[in-house]
């Protein structure tokens, strides 16, 4: 069997999907599963053993073209089974025009006639974490081949191996930017891509950074994409004791393995954050107009303003005066870094 499987679209969706994914090699163990996705995620799904094939791409300006291009590919591979673990009417269009004989994917803008196998969204979708909208996927499937539903009893998975080599070269290039790697070292995650309300204030870092620094002795790093450098200069600028910017310095495969080698991550509401926790790294991760039921790190410590009553929100920009962040003191996230590295 033939199986192509339609990642998601962002870094810490890729990161959630990952028990679904190995529930799928669990429950297929000789077919060959494809992972058709962007680009940067080749650099999270390197090392793993439960996909046989990336498919990479990069979208176009033009939708329709991008679509048809992917689905020469898909039509090439001949596959047997498209699972979409995105719901948009363009990934259905990718499966029908791709020819994949079985379409499985959830009921999402008009598109159900597009899949052969669609499902509706389960009604618990805001109260249990995203890696169970995926894994529901899986479950589905295997009802449909083998009339069993065993794909959400077992713990989710969502562990993510670094090749020795891969640990080696991020080692090598923390020393090179002038971090003791006898000390604690612990990467800071100031920044969000897409969402300016997720961000804690520049200040809290800052403070944050000065505290580690100063009573503990750490190494801090500041992590992140290019599109972060601003807000990661505006910390650093802010720090009595500079801390060493990484921000922009990796590509994606190379920050999983830097945060494979550090002893804490601290962060926003961030791709990076499922990353450290991932690949088995203390992850502290600072919540306030997102829901920490549904989209926190798997397994990983929280600090979450629940006291403030418009929290989650939800929203990209806060309207009002950013009580859910404003809240959250740099002595306060200093006191359970502390105990984590203890």
């Amino acid at each position: 069997m033939k199986i192509v499987v339609r990642g998601t679209n962002w870094i810490g969706d890729a990161v959630m999907s990952i028990p679904a994914l190995r529930e799928l090699r669990r429950i297929f163990p000789a077919a060959h599963i494809a992972l058709h996705t962007r680009s940067w995620a080749e650099g999270i799904f390197r090392d793993v053993d439960f996909v046989d094939e990336i498919i990479p791409f990069e979208p176009e300006n033009n939708s329709l073209q991008t679509v048809r291009k992917q689905a020469r590919k898909w039509r090439e591979r001949k596959f047997d089974v498209a699972i979409l673990f995105t719901n948009s009417f363009q990934t259905a269009l990718l499966s029908y025009l791709g020819r994949a004989t079985k379409r499985f994917g959830y009921r999402n803008e008009g598109r159900s006639f597009l899949l052969t196998d669609p499902l509706d969204k389960p009604v618990w979708r805001n109260e249990k974490h995203e890696v169970y909208y995926y894994l529901n996927l899986i479950s589905a499937i295997e009802e449909h081949h083998f009339a069993t539903r065993t794909s959400l009893d077992a713990e989710p998975d969502i562990s993510l191996n670094v090749a020795n080599d891969r640990r080696a070269d991020a080692k090598e290039f923390l020393a090179q930017n002038g971090i003791d790697l006898s000390k604690k070292v612990i990467a800071l995650g100031v920044g969000s891509a897409n969402s300016r309300a997720k961000r804690w204030m520049p200040e809290g870092y800052a403070s944050l950074n000065d505290l580690l620094r100063n009573e503990i002795g750490a190494e801090v790093v500041l992590i992140g994409s290019t599109d972060e450098l601003d807000i990661s200069e505006q910390v650093a600028d802010l720090s009595q004791n500079k801390p060493i910017i990484l921000t922009g310095k990796t590509t994606l495969a190379e920050a999983v393995a830097v945060l494979s080698e550090v002893d804490l991550h601290v962060s926003n509401d961030t791709g990076l954050a499922h990353i450290a926790a991932a690949v088995g790294t203390q992850t502290l991760t600072i919540f306030g107009p997102t829901n920490p039921r549904t989209t926190a790190p798997w397994n990983s410590e929280i600090i979450v303003r629940s006291d403030v009553e418009c929290a989650p929100c939800m929203l990209r920009d806060c309207p009002i005066d950013h009580p859910c962040m404003m809240l959250i003191t740099p002595e306060f996230v200093f006191e359970r870094a502390a105990a984590l590295l203890n």
